[in-house]
């Protein structure tokens, strides 16, 4: 429920009160006495979907430009009319004043919000540093990209070009904030006491940022839509602005490491998945907010409006049909990077369990094939460690034909190498 106040302007008095009649909403009424041109104060309880029908029948007796108007939530509301109230405003998303208000919130002065950005990347940089998932999600508590991105889809659907601009340059400054201060931090870190010599590409926080597939898309898909919804009904946003943290902070942070240890590959692949993030969180929650009903106010910027989200829709499923060019190639890569995985240790187990070569026994597999790999096409290196009896004679072409029947059966190259060592074992 709401509590909603209005200061009646000298005059409206009579319009205010008929259009609250009209709607069957019960009223107090004060005489005003205060500072300025206001004859009356009104006050009225109102189911939260009712809100903005109210206040458009109320804008349209002028009160709008000449009065204050105040939405209040309230703790409790007792009464046997509430039934009457919420079956007639049925539904659960809060009006448009209150989702301006909200997104505005959300979005904090520029120095509030790059402070905050800043910290919060240092700290996801030193958890991606330390392979630390708490980390990184710690730091993801103080990141402030939620608003910006709520607040550029409002701006979208209620045709409201400033908080639509406010919206898009703090998200991509921010951004491009977060690369740059990782980088600095990397330059900063690299080569000294403070983190020992790393190949950072190996590191599997980061290596989770260089491998963008189609699941990441999802990940931001459900951001963008919990955000939207979070907001739409006021319930956990805090949490909500975690996850779409999550999908944006860690691979720019990502990108700004490959760039201070000189990686171009590991900057490009964690810039297209910040990308590809940052495009389906505004892609679901634009639509998400036009799909609930939000337009504007006046009806003549409503077919602005449709227009600039028509556009938007557009050029942002353009961006994440080009970029997913790239998702798809790494999502491909990585399903053959399993396959040839998860076959070869299966046929090198089975030749020698089917007595291939004698009574040696395979003691170990390891393939080292990345994703890399499979893009530039260069062969998966296979290293078989097999056991065999002290006076076993070995035959000699146990690493061709291992090699030719992992070439048969994967379909890739491969490059084997076999160590023998000697085992032993008691009657």
């Amino acid at each position: 429920m709401r509590l909603v106040q209005v200061l009646i302007p000298e005059g409206d008095r009579s319009d205010v009160l008929s259009a609250l009649d009209d709607e069957g909403i019960d009223y107090a009424v004060w005489e005003e006495t205060g500072r300025g041109d206001f004859e009356a104060l009104v006050s009225f309880p109102v189911p939260e979907a009712g809100v903005e029908p109210v206040l458009d029948r109320l804008y349209a007796a002028g009160i709008k430009e000449d009065s204050y108007t105040i939405v209040m939530s309230t703790e409790t509301v007792v009464s046997e009319k509430l039934g009457g109230l919420k079956e007639r405003y049925g539904g659960y998303r809060i009006s448009r004043d209150e989702l301006v208000a909200r997104s505005e919130d959300l979005a904090p002065a520029a120095s509030t919000f790059f402070i905050f950005l800043t910290v919060s990347t240092l700290i996801a940089t030193t958890g991606l540093l330390l392979d630390s998932a708490a980390t990184i999600i710690g730091a993801m508590v103080i990141a402030p990209l939620m608003g910006p991105a709520i607040s550029a889809s409002v701006g979208a659907v209620l045709a409201n070009s400033d908080m639509t601009s406010r919206g898009v340059t703090l998200q991509v400054t921010g951004l491009l904030a977060a690369i740059a201060t990782a980088a600095v931090f990397g330059l900063l870190l690299k080569d000294t006491v403070l983190l020992p010599p790393v190949d950072i590409r190996t590191i599997p926080q980061v290596l989770e940022r260089t491998t963008p597939n189609f699941l990441s898309l999802f990940l931001a898909l459900g951001s963008g839509i919990a955000g939207a919804v979070s907001i739409m009904r006021g319930a956990g946003s805090a949490l909500v602005g975690v996850a779409i943290a999550v999908a944006l902070i860690p691979p720019a942070a990502t990108s700004g490491l490959g760039l201070a240890w000189g990686y171009p590959d590991v900057t490009i692949a964690a810039g297209v998945l910040v990308l590809v993030n940052l495009l389906a969180i505004n892609l679901s929650a634009l639509i998400l907010f036009w799909v609930a009903g939000y337009r504007p106010e006046r009806g003549e910027n409503a077919e602005q409006a449709r227009r600039i989200v028509r556009v938007r829709i557009g050029v942002i499923l353009l961006g994440i049909a080009l970029l997913s060019v790239v998702l798809g190639a790494v999502t491909w890569a990585s399903f053959e990077v399993g396959n040839v995985e998860q076959s070869t240790k299966t046929e090198v187990e089975a030749m020698f369990d089917d007595g291939l070569f004698g009574e040696m026994k395979v003691e170990s597999v390891r393939v080292d094939y990345d994703v890399d790999d499979v893009l530039l096409d260069r062969p998966a290196e296979v290293v078989v460690v097999a056991e065999h009896r002290p006076n076993e004679r070995i035959p000699p072409d146990v690493a061709r034909r291992v090699d030719d029947r992992l070439t048969r059966e994967t379909g890739r190259d491969v490059a084997v190498d076999v160590v023998f060592v000697p085992g032993q074992t008691t009657g």
